[in-house]
């Protein structure tokens, strides 16, 4: 049997996870809702005169039937599709008990009321169908099999007061748990946007991510008549560590350089990994002569830092003010871009500034 690969096994961890985590959010809901429940049934039992041993069952389905549901999730490899098969268990039963009430009004609709507005918070329209179907299918074959007559008009005080608590309670306990999920969810987005706007090597904002700060910074400039300055640092000679110590250690220098920015930088200075070996920052209210200066400190840092594994890396960087000139973010990157190859073509490891 092949083994699973890394990524597959994650994403399966990562799906189990979930699953019992939604499973686990259930659990509450189910306990109150069952006992809310076996309160109504039981009058709506009561007024039908039932025998004792169908008081009997519904203590055991009331006591027993929650821990079950847990463990079934629990246990299955598969949690988020055997708590759906449970919360359809849910329904199936209820429409047992709606069938042993005689179909005794206010509860029976109560339940039917109350267990379709969960499954349409849980799984939307298609599973409400699926779920309603198996209410019916469950209370039509009890109904059958018992030779149970439907008193649908018949509905005593007791069984109109004793659907309260169910009506009342378990919607808000619902609503509270759809609530949880709902923020689950968008925390999750804001992750996804976190992680698609990251350079998943240096931690650092990606290619676009960092392009979009610097036009947003240029607009920011444009709009209040501030300075800003733009630096493209690129690692000399990068391609000689690959071919030397191996990809592994290149990427080791890249995740290094990252951190040196980081600890370099002031705060509100943001770094990104522009591409390879080449990476950009945008530094907000820093002129010309401000830039540069902060330029030859990242430079020096990256000359002095050990990379380890005998490595030492330099870099030339390249400074642009923004300059009324500049159509554009993309004009004024432009000339921090030129400003680097200019750093490049005159001996490497310097800074050079473009004038505008």
């Amino acid at each position: 049997m092949m083994a699973e690969s890394p990524a597959v096994a994650a994403r399966v961890e990562g799906d189990v996870q979930e699953g019992m985590r939604f499973a686990r959010q259930m659990v509450l809901p189910r306990v109150a809702g069952v006992a809310l429940s076996a309160i109504a049934i039981g009058a709506g039992l009561w007024e039908t005169g039932a025998p004792g041993w169908l008081w009997v069952v519904l203590l055991a389905n009331a006591a027993a039937w929650p821990p079950l549901a847990w463990q079934l999730a629990k246990r299955s490899r598969k949690p988020y599709r055997a708590e759906r098969r449970n919360l359809m268990l849910d329904s199936a039963m209820a429409g047992g008990w709606i069938a042993a009430m005689h179909f005794n009004l206010a509860p029976s609709v109560v339940l039917a009321a109350v267990l379709t507005m969960d499954k349409a918070a849980v799984g939307g329209l298609k599973y409400v169908a699926q779920c309603f179907a198996a209410l019916v299918a469950a209370a039509a074959a009890v109904a059958v099999a018992a030779g149970i007559e439907p008193q649908l008009l018949q509905s005593g005080e007791v069984a109109r007061v004793a659907t309260v608590p169910l009506l009342v309670v378990y919607p808000i306990m619902v609503s509270l748990t759809t609530h949880r999920l709902a923020q689950r969810v968008r925390q999750q987005n804001r992750l996804l946007m976190t992680l698609s706007a990251t350079d998943g090597l240096t931690s650092l904002p990606n290619h676009g991510a960092w392009l979009e700060s610097v036009e947003r910074e240029f607009a920011r400039c444009r709009r209040v008549s501030d300075v800003s300055s733009v630096l493209m640092i690129d690692l000399d000679h990068f391609k000689a560590v690959n071919d030397t110590h191996g990809h592994a250690m290149g990427d080791a220098v890249l995740r290094q350089v990252a951190e040196i920015l980081r600890n370099t930088l002031r705060v509100q200075d943001v770094p990104g990994r522009y591409g390879g070996e080449e990476f950009g920052v945008v530094l907000p209210g820093s002129d010309l002569a401000g830039a540069f200066a902060i330029a030859e400190r990242v430079r020096k840092r990256i000359e002095a830092h050990d990379f380890g594994g005998g490595v030492r890396c330099r870099a030339s960087i390249g400074c642009a003010a923004l300059a009324a000139a500049d159509a554009g973010a993309a004009a004024w990157v432009a000339r921090a871009d030129r400003a680097l190859y200019r750093a490049k073509n005159e001996g490497r490891n310097r800074c050079v500034r473009d004038e505008g």
